[in-house]
């Protein structure tokens, strides 16, 4: 089943209201955040040098189909691809192509699954081959609490959503530490109107989950482990 905005020629925006789920909905929330993780851990075991982001891009499509769901971003307000690759200084929405990946780099795969109605969201950095010692802490700061101590920039243009029925939708999160550059904080989009880059090329990593918010507590329906530095 492919969501509605896929055949829509208008940008679906974010949803007004939080999506308030019941029984059902939370285990179809549980279900698309489980296939997201997995075809995300998937997905980063294929990071290696000379592999092209557009490899990584068919083979999620792949998974993601034989598993009887649709990948949320192929056909999002136009988006061609079925998965984000944002590689060293792209901060979020970069698009698949031809580029090989080099030894040293760091690339964020943004993985969104459509699973019987539900969308599961999720993302990690990964490393590429022998990645030099300020990307590397980077990326493991980056999973801390430790940012401002060691100085790295926070990408605050950006933020999290709620996320379930529909692909975006209130509460709007400013998620100020999971979206971390070693230099200027200021993105640039792209002529395709998706990549955003680091104003000043420098390396930039993010992580991001589905969280489900219940009367007892926070629950991670993303979470894999062995993704996370």
């Amino acid at each position: 089943m492919k969501p509605p905005y896929v055949n829509s020629p208008q940008f679906p925006g974010i949803a007004r209201g939080p999506e308030i789920h019941d029984e059902k909905g939370m285990e179809g929330m549980r279900a698309s955040g489980r296939l997201a993780a997995e075809v995300l851990e998937y997905a980063g075991t294929l990071v290696q040098p000379g592999t092209m982001t557009d490899d990584i891009d068919k083979a999620v499509h792949q998974m993601i189909i034989e598993n009887g769901a649709y990948p949320s971003p192929l056909g999002y307000g136009g988006f061609p691809k079925s998965v984000c690759t944002s590689v060293n200084e792209c901060i979020c929405h970069g698009i698949p192509d031809s580029r090989p990946l080099e030894d040293g780099d760091i690339i964020n795969i943004d993985v969104t699954v459509f699973l019987n109605g539900y969308h599961g969201d999720t993302s990690a950095t990964f490393f590429c081959g022998n990645v030099d010692e300020d990307a590397r802490q980077l990326v493991e700061i980056l999973s801390s609490d430790h940012a401002d101590k060691f100085r790295f920039g926070v990408v605050r243009h950006f933020v999290g959503h709620g996320v379930g029925r529909v692909f975006h939708a209130d509460p709007v999160i400013l998620h100020y530490k999971p979206m971390l550059t070693i230099g200027s904080t200021k993105p640039v989009i792209w002529d395709d109107k998706w990549t955003a880059v680091t104003e000043d090329g420098s390396l930039s990593a993010q992580f991001e989950h589905s969280i489900l918010i219940t009367e007892n507590g926070a629950e991670i329906l993303t979470k894999v482990s062995g993704i996370e530095p």
